[in-house]
Formats: C-alpha cells, structure tokens, sequence
C-alpha cells in the first residue's frame, strides 16, 4: 500500500510539474480605411529570430472577424523560450513593429497595436470562439 501512495504522489508531481505555462504576446492588426497592414515584417522577423537563436517553431494563432475591413488579433506563444531570449523577442518585436508603423500611410494604412507587458495566457485563449491555427510559410529548411 505504501508503494502504490508513494508511485501515485510521484507520478501526480512529474504531471503537474510538466505543465507549460503557456503565455502568448497579443498583436493586434487594425485598419483606417484600406485594410489592414502587412504580417510580413513580424513573419520575416520571427523567421530571423529561429533561424538565429536555432528555437523551435513558433506556435502562432489567429483571431479573425474583428472589424469591417478584416481586423484581426495575432497570438504567438513564447513558451519555448528561455527569460532571456523571451526577453530579447519581445525588444526584436516591439522595434519591428514600430518600424512598420512609422513607414505607414497615415491616412490609408492601418496600424499594428503591440503592448509588450501584455501577456495571454492559454486560458484567456481557451475562451476565444473563432481562435485558428495561423497558417504561414515559415519554413526553416528552406532557403528563399
């Protein structure tokens, strides 16, 4: 009996120690009167970042159906990375981000929304309706 409570409680803690907390960076695509912007700056930086830092592919979720004009959410998971190079992505990100948005048409294009405190836990995602697996051409054996 003593074996079958010792196997059982440390059988319990392996399973909850090897859950993920699985947190996620929101960015937000939002449109003025054209549409929405471009992903390809946020794609190609991605591509950049595990190509340089050799990380596993990122997981990368899409809410579709925001707005008129095709308004939508991006959610990728910063869970295979380490504090330090989750650190580093967020930066890389915040600063590809504000590149994009300062070479924007003011009056046409729309804006990427990016807050780099914010973070999205799969939970908060779970509760999402219209959630889908963002399908994008990352591709890391291949060279363009």
């Amino acid at each position: 009996m003593k074996n079958l409570i010792l196997i059982l409680s440390i059988f319990c803690c392996t399973f909850v120690f090897a859950q993920k907390n699985d947190n996620y960076v929101e960015i937000g695509y939002a449109s003025i009167c054209c549409g929405t912007p471009s992903t390809d700056p946020v794609m190609n930086y991605i591509n950049q970042f595990q190509k340089r830092n050799k990380t596993k592919s990122f997981e990368i979720l899409k809410q579709p159906g925001l707005g008129r004009e095709g308004e939508f959410n991006l959610y990728i998971s910063t869970s295979q990375l380490s504090q330090t190079q989750k650190t580093n992505f967020i930066k890389g990100l915040q600063s590809a981000i504000s590149s994009q948005n300062t070479k924007r048409k003011e009056n046409s294009d729309g804006m990427v929304n990016f807050q780099e405190t914010k973070m999205v836990t799969k939970g908060d995602l779970a509760k999402i309706k219209n959630l889908i697996i963002y399908k994008n051409n990352l591709n890391l054996n291949k060279e363009k």
